[in-house]
């Protein structure tokens, strides 16, 4: 589809997420479409570009070849029976809401509706997501293209075959940007407590995971190398490593976060 505008889409959410991917989609081209959504998150790039209805108040004729899901996940029971009555039997749902499965969306819709489950993460709303998808029953590889243009639009996408690939997706690329912040928010703290001006702190902490991040993204070297490079032997940072890299330290804990947060998203999906 590349240089192609985009089909008709409708939109269930425009929060955080939603709005992301509509700022990528407008950008890209985006013909007439609808969003269900009573309050959108501001600052969405163009929303004359849908329409803004209920799904009972749908244009006549309106078909759409992509029904987005990104609505709260406590909200689906409310909107998949009222999104069967519309979806047009050729439609792909993707469906970027965590812990609901392939098959309790295609059960809330109907048993043959072609769904494709994603995950995306909090960067795609400056373009620099990553996706990982999984296809269900039934989608074609045309349906599998658009849904993989549509998510291009926040980010890199990558494809599993395993549904259940998408609980430890969701533990380490869904969630991880709050473990990012978390650092840079503890490095700042240790800063102001070695010394600096807070203000100071901050800019340094701040700079320093998104400089150390843009590094890694630019570098072909496996992270290890990274920060080996970094590591004088009997210097400052392998001072700093032997109390991160202990084993009850950052090895131990940031393993058992992460597999508690892959806990408690296949608890969200029952």
């Amino acid at each position: 589809m590349t240089g192609e505008k985009l089909p008709p889409l409708l939109l269930l959410g425009a929060g955080r997420m939603g709005g992301a991917l509509f700022n990528g989609w407008a950008a890209r081209g985006l013909a007439p479409s609808a969003l269900i959504d009573p309050s959108p998150t501001p600052g969405i790039a163009r929303p004359q570009d849908f329409v803004r209805v209920s799904l009972v108040e749908l244009p006549a004729g309106f078909a759409a070849e992509a029904a987005i899901l990104a609505v709260k996940p406590q909200m689906a029971d409310a909107v998949l029976p009222a999104l069967a009555r519309v979806l047009t039997p050729d439609a792909v749902v993707l469906s970027i809401m965590a812990g609901r499965t392939i098959a309790g969306i295609r059960t809330a819709l109907r048993g043959d509706a072609a769904v494709v489950r994603a995950m995306p993460n909090t960067p795609a709303a400056i373009g620099q997501g990553i996706t990982v998808a999984c296809a269900g029953p039934g989608v074609t590889q045309a349906q599998r293209e658009l849904c993989t243009t549509l998510l291009q639009a926040v980010g890199d996408v990558a494809w599993v075959e395993d549904e259940a690939l998408i609980d430890p997706v969701t533990a380490v690329s869904g969630s991880g940007p709050a473990y990012v912040f978390l650092l840079a928010e503890l490095l700042e703290r240790a800063g102001i407590h070695a010394g600096l001006p807070a203000a100071l702190a901050r800019q340094l902490a701040r700079k320093t995971v998104s400089g150390a991040g843009a590094l890694l993204a630019a570098s072909e070297e496996d992270a290890a190398v990274l920060r080996r490079n970094v590591t004088s032997p009997r210097g400052t940072t392998e001072a700093a490593l032997a109390v991160l890299m202990a084993d009850a330290a950052w090895p131990a804990t940031l393993e058992a976060a992460v597999l508690a947060a892959k806990q408690r998203a296949a608890e969200l999906a029952q």
